[in-house]
């Protein structure tokens, strides 16, 4: 657990440190706010779109070879990705750079079944959240990392990040071990990497389709945030890298809180089942005090309260984790991740114009929250489905 727990930290450090200045490069290569909502959109849309495609074959792969080599995979398609970027002098070729990067970066679907290889299904909320911790420390650091780099210059956060992604490499090849026994692994198949394939898959697996839902509506809305957050902050309180790099810091230290420190104690009290529902009534909250803000503290404020909506992630996992048997962790793991990249297509398509109509307003407009009402919508579908699933799993468990 602390080798891959540290490879998902450098990874997610790496990640965290362009967040801050990837709209703003951007913004280099575009004439007003709203072609920049617009093009930013279209670099979320490609990365994730590429990604979709790519995730559940990657998960296929690990299920046949093993973990190890499909994360070293992942580790150097990122690290072309960062330096591509990083020299791009054009849309079109910040676009291609971004592509290549989707699709050869499947890491969190392989370390999800990293740790299903190495955890009992009763310990794998736990250990998911300890991966959650891993990325929110990331998190912390690197935003902050990205800030002040790219109040330097805005290539500089993609240099280092496609360096420290390179030492995750290295760091792979020569400490990570291979988790996945060969008595366990299973052979390739195409059909099964369809991501269309892998999704009805998953929706069939023991009665635990509402989750499916759950799992595309949260991640819809998440990566709407991840999509908006900066344009949006820029946009209603004309916050820079810096101060977008200390409020997506403060993202992370929640995070590494409750998932370092406080899931344990929390799923000795709550099943995984009652953490998920309370968790996404917190972050259907969050996400309405995020798009009401008029000034910039109370982003932090609703960051700080929002301790539960960090859990979501790790308690669906498990619980769809444990519906899947020992051989198909990674293909069904990597279909997870697969519907996530889909929510990553669709939330720049649905965020962008959003914030494009939206941009013309004067700071401080509470409707310049446009995106995040939406996303607090989808936290209340994804909340019902949640209830639904557990009632009807309920009433079978005591009928049977």
């Amino acid at each position: 657990m602390p080798f891959i727990m540290v490879a998902v930290l450098i990874d997610m450090l790496a990640i965290g440190v362009i967040i801050p200045v990837l709209p703003a490069l951007v913004g280099k290569f575009s004439d007003s706010q709203a072609d920049q909502a617009f093009w930013y959109g279209a670099v979320a849309f490609v990365f994730g779109f590429a990604n979709f495609f790519a995730s559940p074959i990657l998960g296929a792969l690990s299920d046949q070879y093993g973990r190890r080599p499909v994360l070293l995979l992942g580790f150097f398609g990122l690290g072309l990705n960062f330096f591509a970027t990083a020299l791009a002098t054009s849309l079109a070729m910040l676009l291609l750079a971004r592509v290549v990067g989707g699709a050869m970066q499947a890491n969190a679907a392989v370390a999800n079944a990293y740790v299903a290889d190495i955890t009992a299904p009763e310990q794998r909320a736990r250990r998911f959240g300890m991966l959650g911790a891993m990325q929110g420390l990331g998190f912390i650091v690197g935003p902050v990392m990205g800030g002040l780099l790219g109040s330097i210059d805005l290539q500089l956060p993609f240099f280092v990040a496609g360096a420290l992604t390179m030492v995750n490499l290295l760091y792979g090849y020569f400490v990570l071990p291979e988790s996945l026994p060969a008595d366990k692994r299973r052979a390739f198949q195409w059909s099964a990497a369809n991501p269309l394939t892998a999704l009805r898959a998953l929706s069939k697996l023991k009665e635990v389709g509402p989750l499916v839902g759950v799992v595309a509506f949260s991640g819809l809305a998440q990566f709407m945030l991840y999509t908006c957050w900066v344009l949006y902050t820029t946009f209603k309180f004309g916050w820079g890298p810096q101060e977008n790099g200390w409020s997506l810091a403060a993202v992370g230290v929640v995070s590494v809180l409750v998932q370092g420190f406080l899931m344990g104690r929390m799923l000795k009290r709550f099943a995984p089942q009652r953490l998920a529902i309370i968790g996404l009534v917190s972050s259907m909250l969050a996400y309405a005090l995020w798009g009401a803000a008029t000034q910039g503290w109370m982003m932090f404020a609703a960051i700080a309260v929002n301790l539960f909506g960090v859990t979501v992630t790790a308690s669906v996992q498990s619980m769809i984790s444990s519906a899947a048997d020992s051989r198909s962790q990674g293909q069904t793991l990597g279909a997870v991740s697969s519907l996530g990249s889909l929510m990553a297509v669709l939330a720049p398509m649905v965020g962008a114009p959003l914030l494009a109509v939206v941009s013309h307003l004067p700071q401080g407009d509470w409707r310049i929250g446009a995106p995040f009402y939406f996303c607090a919508v989808l936290q209340a579908a994804s909340l019902w489905l949640a209830v639904y699933h557990l009632r009807r799993h309920r009433a079978r468990a005591t009928a049977a």
